[in-house]
């Protein structure tokens, strides 16, 4: 961690320049592995569903669930995909209707606007969900059913035997940690930035690196809390809170803005998804380059390199699930909840573009693209406050799950490691994350974190054969 750092900070231009194009290259040579990859889990996992070996529980027969089907979906959402979905829940529909994917005319709007929902729910639906459920079944699995460690090594036990407790899973540990802490610092680092954004929009306070420091010790300390606190009092109940207010903001939404034109785009974006699916999937003869790659691959090699961490913590949660309930419940709800969301905010924004003529959204800064959609609704200052209020609390969360996840990594699978190690990994986090946001050190981190998606895409396929085999022997033993 030290070295990565320093070297970010003090050969910054040269890291910054290296690790970019090593992204490009990856993103761009290796397209149809990745795109190959993700429909094989997304094949898979829907597979796993259908099949007789989804009747198997994870902690035996006997086994039962140790939180409600809410907390559980709860703690799933919060630290996989929520605070993404606040950022891309209403730029990602616009920016793709506006720039078509599959070489879609712009000019043709309804077409347009289907294809650029489509893909936006795309990039957070099944594909994204099954990365994150084949590392968290195949983690849950061997710890619970073959009561191996809690770590990334133990998924790899039926394939290379003992040689996992050497070397090779030394190796396999190590790039997961730092996979995680490089992933949360770099976006706590970002977090701070739109967060800080939001409210020099808002209020006028300006966004200083003073003041984005204040934001990242505010989160790291309240995720601090909640680590010490542990997963039943801290992260699932700042999970539940989550949830909440989520669900509070898209019930707003929907009240105060186009009703009934969300209610149809949700019916409208479900089926273009479906639609899309096949043709976005695809690889030979994409005429949208640009799109594959700087898209498509790009978020699968980001949903990789972050699926040690997502899916380390999804396994912790999900003791006493079956299979099918566990696959149903960490790709297919997601899914839908996903569709909702994009549909719901994406879908006011589209209204307020095509039918109000309002180009807020269209032309903000990234950062700023849920406040300009809230601007064209009541109470918008009122709300917007609450926003900022409920996208700190996502990277609260998304802190402390992985502050944990890196704390049972780093202590060889135990759960209930000291809590100094716990604070130690939580404190790591926001320094490294401080340091690089005043270093400018950042971006490197973000192409290197996405780098490491390569290597630990060909771990995950073999995963799938892991726990292929490990099933079929719990299903014989049955």
């Amino acid at each position: 961690m030290l070295t990565l750092v320093t070297g970010s900070l003090v050969f910054q231009e040269q890291s910054a320049s290296a690790f970019s194009n090593l992204r490009t290259w990856i993103t761009s040579s290796f397209d149809i592995f990745f795109m190959v990859s993700a429909n094989l889990f997304a094949v898979f996992c829907l597979f796993l569903i259908v099949s007789p070996y989804g009747r198997i529980r994870l902690g035996g027969k006997e086994a039962r669930p140790r939180y409600s089907y809410l907390s559980w979906l709860a703690m799933l959402f919060a630290a996989g995909v929520g605070i993404g979905l606040m950022f891309f829940g209403v730029l990602e529909p616009v920016t793709h209707t506006l720039n078509p994917p599959l070489g879609i005319d712009p000019e043709n709007e309804s077409v347009a606007r289907s294809a650029g929902m489509a893909s936006a729910i795309f990039h957070w639906g099944l594909h994204a969900w099954a990365i994150y459920a084949i590392v968290g079944l195949a983690l849950a699995f061997f710890s619970f059913n073959r009561a191996l460690p809690l770590t990334l090594r133990s998924a790899f036990y039926p394939l290379f035997g003992k040689a996992v407790w050497g070397p090779f899973g030394h190796v396999i540990d190590t790039i997961a940690v730092l996979a995680t802490v490089f992933g949360l610092s770099t976006s706590l680092g970002f977090g701070a930035e739109q967060i800080a954004a939001g409210i020099n929009y808002l209020f006028g306070i300006e966004d200083t690196e003073l003041f984005k420091i204040s934001l990242i010790v505010i989160i790291i300390s309240v995720a601090m809390v909640s680590v010490v606190a542990g997963m039943d009092k801290g992260i699932k109940r700042l999970s539940e809170l989550n949830m909440g207010l989520a669900g509070a903001l898209m019930i707003f939404v929907i009240v105060t803005g186009p009703a009934l034109a969300i209610f149809s785009a949700i019916f409208q974006a479900t089926k273009d998804y479906v639609f899309y699916i096949p043709q976005l999937s695809g690889w030979t003869g994409r005429e949208d380059v640009d799109f594959l790659h700087g898209w498509t691959t790009f978020y699968w090699a980001w949903w990789i390199s972050w699926s040690p961490f997502v899916g380390m913590f999804i396994a912790r949660v999900s003791f006493g699930r079956t299979v099918r309930e566990f696959i149903t419940g960490v790709l297919v709800l997601p899914t839908l909840i996903c569709i909702i969301w994009m549909a719901t905010f994406g879908g006011t924004a589209l209204d307020q573009l095509f039918n109000e003529g309002y180009q807020g959204v269209a032309n903000a800064a990234p950062e700023l693209a849920l406040f300009k959609m809230l601007e064209g609704l009541p109470f918008t200052t009122f709300v917007s406050s609450l926003s900022v209020i409920l996208i700190t609390i996502f990277f609260v969360t998304s802190a402390d799950s992985g502050s944990l996840v890196m704390d049972t990594l780093t202590a060889g699978g135990k759960m209930d490691a000291p809590v100094q190690q716990r604070i130690f990994w939580c404190a790591s986090t926001g320094l490294v994350a401080i340091t690089l946001l005043l270093g400018g050190g950042m971006s490197s981190l973000q192409a290197l974190t996405i780098s490491i998606g390569l290597p630990f895409c060909l771990v995950l396929l073999l995963m799938c054969l892991s726990i292929m085999l490990g099933l079929i022997e719990e299903y014989r033993d049955t």
